[in-house]
């Protein structure tokens, strides 16, 4: 038995580097890191983050998630289709062309399956094309499957999102309410789960009598490695990022918990797998909702303040980020002298010769001071971004000028 599952286990790692998925992947993130930097440049003048911003740091998790995952799926015998992978495969690859990586969020991927898998059975049966049993050979134990790794999945997502660090959201400058030119940043990441699957048809047999447990009346098994994309994309706008990201994580997390509860209950009752679902989406669907509205109703975090001038972004590997200076933070002297706007920061800034010294307030508006030097190749600005008319109209202006 244990060759047996050595080379299925073999043959399903093969199997993902066959799927079209893995690749399209890669191009997804070189494309939304390009459309991100061109952003990036027409803000500030200057690329902010690498190409590849958008997965860094989620690998750790993507795979301790997905080992675990897989783990407890095969563990408690639950079989998908190989239909059930490629529709969701389609799902995640149709979604994943808007370039809107919050619809990659497992309550519409897995959602938007299952209600296939669900009804297109109903919207089939009176016609003569498609042959049904070919395509969607599936049943209630298949469906529960589903509904419980959406919940899982789910918790995933919250797990990566509040795994976001300070300096690892993307900022960028918009016009208030009132008129001004304030910051914003964008909570933004994408991540493939790598998650071993159990499908009908291979060289693994039943261990156990109750094994496995979600089964569709096969008698034998083998092992997939399949790519699950998880993407979320959140504007903190009268939020700091790093308040966004508890709130956002902790509800999200929630919503997985109570999806898993209530998709456990499919094992005695199999509607429930149905509404485990159903709740996923418009759960999803009104968090977002309540996030964006009540984000809308603040004042922005970023806003120019009367004393002092509030950090929106530090350029990695820059001088700001070798001192541990943070989004969020209020540069209120430099050398001693008060500052209040980006021009007295710099006039203040060059004429500080090599060494510097700065007064800033944390989050807790508590003072505390940061001193450096200027290094060779250093950058000339700090690498600080703040609250100004973007790049964009200064370039314009010069233009028609």
């Amino acid at each position: 038995m244990a060759e047996a599952w050595l080379i299925e286990l073999a043959k399903g790692i093969g199997r993902f580097f066959l799927n079209p998925l893995v690749y399209w992947t890669i191009l997804l993130v070189v494309i939304a890191g390009y459309r991100r930097i061109k952003l990036e440049r027409l803000d500030f003048g200057s690329k902010v983050f690498d190409l590849f911003s958008e997965w860094k740091n989620t690998w750790g998790i993507s795979l301790i998630s997905g080992l675990i995952i897989s783990i407890v799926s095969i563990a408690a015998g639950m079989v998908f289709t190989y239909e059930m992978i490629a529709m969701l495969a389609i799902i995640m690859f149709l979604l994943s062309i808007t370039f809107r990586f919050t619809l990659l969020s497992p309550s519409y991927t897995v959602g938007i399956t299952f209600l296939l898998l669900f009804f297109l059975p109903f919207l089939l049966e009176n016609q003569t094309i498609i042959d049904i049993n070919l395509t969607l050979n599936f049943d209630f134990n298949v469906l529960a499957s589903l509904s419980i790794f959406v919940g899982f999945m789910l918790i995933v997502e919250s797990i990566l999102i509040g795994s976001v660090k300070r300096n690892e959201t993307y900022p960028g400058i918009a016009r208030s309410d009132r008129g001004i030119w304030v910051g914003q940043h964008r909570i933004r990441k994408l991540s493939m789960i790598p998650i071993f699957v159990l499908v009908p048809g291979g060289l693994i047999t039943s261990f156990a009598p109750w094994w496995p447990y979600f089964s569709i009346g096969e008698s034998s098994f083998s092992i997939v490695l399949v790519p699950f994309l998880i993407g979320f994309d959140y504007l903190a706008k009268g939020h700091s990022p790093m308040q966004a990201t508890r709130k956002i994580s902790k509800f999200n997390g929630l919503l997985g918990a109570g999806i898993i509860l209530i998709a456990a209950g499919s094992i005695y009752l199999p509607i429930l797998s149905v509404v485990a679902i159903v709740l996923a989406v418009i759960g999803k669907e009104y968090l977002n909702y309540k996030y964006r509205v009540g984000d809308r109703l603040r004042r922005p975090f970023f806003q120019p303040l009367g004393v002092g001038i509030k950090v929106i972004g530090i350029l990695p590997a820059s001088p700001a980020a070798r001192l541990e200076i943070f989004p969020g933070e209020t540069i209120t002297k430099v050398n001693g002298k008060k500052v209040s706007s980006e021009a007295e920061f710099y006039r203040a800034l060059q004429g500080s010769g090599a060494f510097f010294k700065l007064e800033v307030l944390d989050d807790q508006q508590e003072v505390r001071f940061v001193q450096g030097a200027f290094y060779e190749g250093d950058h000339h600005e700090l690498g600080l971004l703040f609250s100004r008319p973007p790049y964009r109209q200064k370039k314009s202006k010069r233009e028609t000028g």
